[in-house]
């Protein structure tokens, strides 16, 4: 794995910010870190990059443990703040140029690897301009292109498409998308379609502790059923069934269960139907979408 994270703890006096959390990202994921605000995603990935020390817990990237003095992790790390930190007065390559000499690029090499930015992130007509003279979602294009100017194998972004437009929104994420098939990339927000839409795996931290973790696309935290009859019912008679923790209407005579027990609420719903000569139109296992996973995680 690129990024292990391993029973990270912080603590801010007697405030307890990030509690044990543990989590692995490797090559070709990108990974939604995802919470409510406060929930200590920031504290987190600013360890993982070595910009804070942790009260305790260890992070490795590519198996060196990461920490402010370690400089070698922090080579193999692209990091985007939230509010994306730029030099306005610089031009853009200019500052490319720096971010690169940063990470002791020099030479050809560093003309090369700023080029190579430059065309990822789509900022070929925009190169020559100075950042203040970007909008805000070239802005951020430049954000990523420091990210991948020295071309670590790991990148961890923070926010990064806050405050953009719908078409920029896509843009970016679409530019994250391809740069994380052949990255690992861990992915701040608390955007679930932005995780819907690029992610490969999610990672939900409420009060600095993990709350719910899985693929995205196998959402099945909380199962369910979908049931369909051939007339309706009364939804209190379904919520007095055995293994059924409650219900809900979607259409007429259409309703999602959410379960306690898989096999004891089935039977008990094809037992119910069966004795009120209710024709059983469709009867199907489902999870819960993300965003119900991530209400029912950060509830409380």
């Amino acid at each position: 794995m690129s990024l292990i994270i391993t029973k990270l703890t912080k603590k801010y006096g007697q405030t307890l910010a990030v509690k044990e959390i543990t989590f692995q990202a490797g090559p070709g994921q990108v990974l939604g870190f995802l919470g409510p605000n406060g929930a200590g995603k920031s504290t987190t990935m600013k360890i993982a990059t070595g910009y804070l020390p942790a009260t305790s817990g260890t992070v490795h990237v590519m198996g060196i443990a990461a920490s402010p003095a370690e400089q070698e992790a922090k080579k193999l790390i692209g990091y985007l703040p939230e509010h994306n930190p730029l030099y306005l007065d610089m031009y853009v390559q200019e500052y490319l140029s720096f971010s690169g000499q940063c990470y002791g690029m020099r030479g050809s090499a560093l003309a090369k690897a700023v080029a190579s930015a430059i065309e990822k992130t789509g900022l070929g007509g925009e190169y020559k301009k100075k950042i203040g003279a970007l909008s805000k979602g070239y802005r951020q294009r430049v954000g990523l292109a420091q990210t991948l100017v020295h071309n670590p194998p790991v990148l961890i972004l923070d926010e990064p498409t806050t405050g953009l437009d719908p078409n920029q929104i896509i843009e970016i994420r679409n530019l994250i998308k391809e740069v994380g098939r052949e990255k690992t990339v861990v992915l701040s927000t608390h955007i679930m379609q932005e995780v819907e839409a690029i992610c490969t795996r999610y990672v939900i931290i409420h009060q600095g502790q993990i709350a719910a973790e899985g693929s995205v696309g196998f959402e099945t935290e909380g199962l369910m059923l979908r049931l369909e009859l051939d007339k309706p019912v009364d939804i209190s008679e379904l919520l007095v069934l055995p293994g059924i923790a409650a219900a809900s209407t979607t259409a007429e005579a259409t309703y999602v269960l959410d379960l306690t027990d898989e096999k004891a609420g089935r039977a008990a719903v094809l037992r119910f139907c069966a004795d009120n000569g209710l024709d059983v139109r469709s009867l199907t296992r489902q999870g819960q979408s993300l965003e119900q996973i991530f209400k029912t995680a950060t509830a409380g």
